[in-house]
């Protein structure tokens, strides 16, 4: 008898539907076909022994099981389950009148129990597409694929529920439901770090304050010690909520790569990335045998913070170029290509030497100028140029640091950051590929950045004095944009224009000089 399941291969951020065919018949032997890879070829030694734990009967006959299409390869333990089911359907075991109109994904264990999978959300996303009824899966994913709410999702403990489930159709549990209608999540509360615990270092937080408002890149540069770490911990603090299409974006990123815990259905807070610099291109930007997404896709719709930026290995700095500038990554294999999103805020901070103390006010370098050029090389000029806002960080002195005056709270920074994203919201509509105002193209910076004879003299003046590129000048308008967002002006006035030029002014040679 041939029985038909269906589930699902997922590549990148999107699912593929698989058909899983399986035809019991004379003879006595296990056949899996379809470019299955060893996990799944050993899936039937877990299938046989969790069907027998259940109190059912494994076959003793010849079992010839196809995953459709066959030219493409599955990966991964979350078909044990539509196999099983498969199985006891051609077996006779149970009613086979249904199986044809549900997905069904999850990994077996020896007693039957369900594990949890991969890239629920992705799979329960192309459930509904492909005209699917529901879709049933391990409970500890309920939540994330329920996020699709025309799907019915049924979230199962063990193989017994889900036969249970095929025998008495009339006595169906009650799928997973969740409110998603709302068009802004929820701002999380409780945040570790807050911005009112820092002394000083106005100049800093307004800087802070105006990447977040924008989405721009930001670099630290300054001694040990002078807060550079701190400050970026506080970064998420006053970052806007996510919007629910910047959820589902994200959340797919983080189902795919398996970052998700039981308790998640959409990720209700931007994510902040932080990985250390021993790091390599590929766990930073993805890839791998069977390609997975990286730090920097981790980060999509969030923060990369990257502490000690020159102590990264340059082929791991240089691989973040072109993402920067596309806000995506491909990653191409003999057989596949895979394309991730990666749409993230880079935070960087260093030293301006390897002691440390270069430039400070009160301690004497101990670096020769040949070994802070060598240090500072290290990060690239194309690097340095995608990143929208360079800021000196100097040491709090001892009266700011003892000043028992309160410090503004990131909840009211968090407001203006939010006022000026509204904004950014209402400019943007009908683009959905754009939530601030780093996201926008060459295009929309010479559409929506208009400037007046005197901002464009302005202008001339830094980038002949500066040598600032074509780039820089596109960066530069797109901060000032943001400059006059949080200032709640339509017009990009020049006192916007010089603070956001300020922020280039900082360049490498400046450093070591």
């Amino acid at each position: 008898m041939l029985v038909k399941t269906y589930g699902s291969a997922v590549f990148g951020v999107d699912a593929l539907t698989i058909t899983i065919e399986v035809c019991i018949g004379g003879g006595n032997k296990y056949h899996i076909v379809g470019l299955p890879d060893n996990t799944i070829r050993e899936s039937l030694r877990r299938i046989e022994t969790a069907i027998q734990s259940a109190g059912l009967k494994m076959p003793r006959q010849k079992i010839v099981i196809n995953l459709a299409p066959a030219d493409i390869r599955k990966e991964g333990s979350a078909y044990d389950l539509p196999i099983a089911i498969a199985i006891l359907a051609a077996s006779g075991q149970i009613e086979a009148t249904d199986t044809d109109k549900y997905f069904i994904m999850g990994e077996l264990s020896l007693d039957g129990g369900l594990q949890p999978i991969r890239g629920a959300l992705p799979i329960a996303i192309q459930a509904h597409a492909a005209g699917f009824r529901g879709f049933i899966l391990p409970k500890d994913n309920s939540r994330e694929a329920a996020i699709v709410t025309e799907l019915l999702v049924y979230g199962m403990n063990n193989l017994m529920e889900v036969v249970a489930f095929f025998k008495h159709p009339e006595d169906k549990p009650a799928h997973t439901l969740l409110d998603t209608t709302t068009g802004v999540l929820p701002l999380p509360e409780g945040f570790e770090y807050d911005f009112s615990e820092v002394k000083g270092q106005e100049n800093i937080k307004r800087a802070l304050e105006i990447a977040a408002a924008g989405g721009h890149n930001l670099i630290l540069i300054g001694p040990p010690g002078a807060g550079k770490t701190m400050l970026a911990k506080r970064l998420p603090s006053i970052l806007p909520p996510l919007s629910i299409p910047e959820a589902l974006e994200t959340t797919k990123i983080h189902s795919v790569a398996g970052k998700l815990n039981a308790l998640d259905a959409l990720m209700t807070s931007r994510p902040y990335r932080c990985p250390h610099h021993t790091i390599s291109d590929v766990a930073l930007v993805g890839g791998g045998a069977n390609p997975q997404p990286g730090e920097i896709s981790l980060a999509h719709n969030g923060v990369l913070f990257l502490d000690e930026l020159p102590e990264f290995k340059r082929s791991v700095l240089e691989v973040m170029r072109q993402p920067l500038e596309d806000r995506n990554i491909t990653i191409s294999r003999a057989k596949l290509s895979v394309s991730y999103p990666a749409s993230f805020m880079l935070i960087a901070s260093m030293n301006p030497c390897p002691c440390g103390f270069y430039n400070h006010p009160t301690k004497e370098c101990t670096c020769g100028s040949g070994l802070v050029q060598k240090y500072l090389s290290k990060i690239s000029g194309p690097l340095l140029d995608r990143i929208d806002l360079h800021v000196e960080v100097t040491p709090v002195n001892f009266k700011e640091l003892t000043s028992s005056a309160a410090a503004e709270k990131s909840e009211r920074i968090r407001a203006r950051v939010i006022a000026a994203r509204t904004i950014q919201g209402i400019r943007f509509q009908g683009r959905p590929d754009l939530h601030c105002n780093a996201q926008m193209n060459s295009g929309m910076v010479r559409q929506v950045c208009q400037i007046d004879k005197k901002g464009q003299a302005l202008i001339k003046k830094a980038m002949e004095r500066l040598g600032l590129s074509a780039r820089a000048y596109d960066r530069i308008l797109k901060v000032a944009r943001t400059i006059a967002d949080l200032a709640g002006t339509e017009d990009i006035r020049a006192e916007h224009l010089a603070e956001a030029i300020n922020y280039r002014s900082l360049d490498r040679d400046s450093w070591a000089s």
